[in-house]
């Protein structure tokens, strides 16, 4: 038995310009950060050819074709998976909340399924063969951050070339920078999650026009990450994420709502200096930097809106547990 612990994130700023549409012209940026909210994913050899995969719901199947779950089917297609297996996935979020939990349960079952057949895989591997499987295989209309993020963990800038090169850059900053960082989000779930590739399809085919917001999300990623590398006025970052939701906000109509504007205004209302709606949009979780003495007025304003409480995650995708009767 092999289970895997992979992390979600939280993307900051440049979310958009990690589509092909875009950094096939130019080069794109995000500023992102995995959390200790985690995709869990155990693997364990089935006795017969036939596989039990449990996740909202339980396939049982004869043959690795006759697998329903997309990701599943074809990451076992991949690593080449012909015999019996049983994988069951848990996770610490609800899916389709804008936290990269698709891309979590990919590079998940990935990590498992090599450790399963005795390989040692690199992040870059994993986020690799992710992207093969959700972009390239299955043709999601997604972008490339959130297998980057999970596969490597901690606070990244991730830049993505048009020669389809990816470069993970830690985020070089002072401890007490990160904890007061992290002292200073809020994040809160306000449900209606949708598929991304509902909002993200859209976006892909307005890109053209939506080209000066993106390269102005692009910029705003590199903005934050200096705002962290100097550690001076870190409430400048609040500001800067004020300034990414607006510039998002134009990518797409379905972006936000009004139910959205309005919990935004409230929390800005509140004291909270800038926030974001993570993932594509329509919603999930917002995101919220707030000083810390305002942070209760925040959470009054946004009653009955549940507080999720984190921590930045320094790790990606992770080996947690070997059945010692494998070896």
């Amino acid at each position: 038995m092999i289970i895997t612990r992979t992390p979600f994130r939280i993307s900051f700023a440049g979310g958009g310009t990690d589509l092909a549409a875009f950094y096939e012209r130019e080069p794109g940026a995000v500023l992102s950060t995995a959390i200790d909210k985690y995709m869990y994913i155990t693997v364990n050899e089935r006795f017969g050819n036939s596989f039990r995969i449990s996740y909202s719901r339980t396939e049982l199947a004869e043959k690795r074709d006759d697998i329903e779950h997309p990701i599943v089917r074809a990451s076992f297609e991949m690593l080449n998976v012909n015999t019996g297996i049983e994988l069951v996935s848990i996770a610490d979020l609800p899916a389709q909340g804008g936290m990269g939990s698709s891309s979590s349960f990919t590079v998940g079952i990935l990590h498992a399924l090599h450790a399963l057949q005795g390989h040692v895989v690199t992040a870059q591997r994993l986020a690799e063969q992710a992207c093969e499987i959700e972009i390239g295989r299955l043709g999601e209309p997604i972008g490339k951050q959130d297998q980057y993020i999970a596969a490597f963990g901690g606070l990244q800038l991730i830049q993505f070339m048009p020669d389809g090169k990816v470069f993970v850059d830690p985020v070089i900053c002072r401890a007490e920078t990160m904890h007061e960082l992290n002292r200073r989000l809020m994040l809160f779930f306000i449900g209606g999650a949708r598929n991304a590739r509902d909002v993200l399809s859209k976006q892909r085919a307005n890109t053209d026009e939506k080209m000066p917001a993106l390269r102005r999300l692009r910029e705003l990623a590199f903005e934050l990450r200096d705002i962290l590398t100097l550690g001076r006025d870190l409430n400048a970052f609040g500001h800067g994420l004020h300034q990414a939701w607006e510039a998002k906000k134009c990518l797409e109509t379905s972006i936000h709502n009004t139910a959205i504007d309005d919990y935004y205004a409230r929390a800005l209302e509140a004291g909270a200096l800038g926030g974001k709606l993570l993932g594509a949009g329509g919603g999930g979780f917002l995101l919220f930097f707030c000083e810390p003495h305002l942070q209760e007025r925040v959470r009054r304003a946004l009653t009955p809106l549940p507080e999720i409480r984190f921590q930045f995650e320094p790790q990606g995708s992770k080996i947690i547990y070997v059945g010692t009767d494998r070896w």
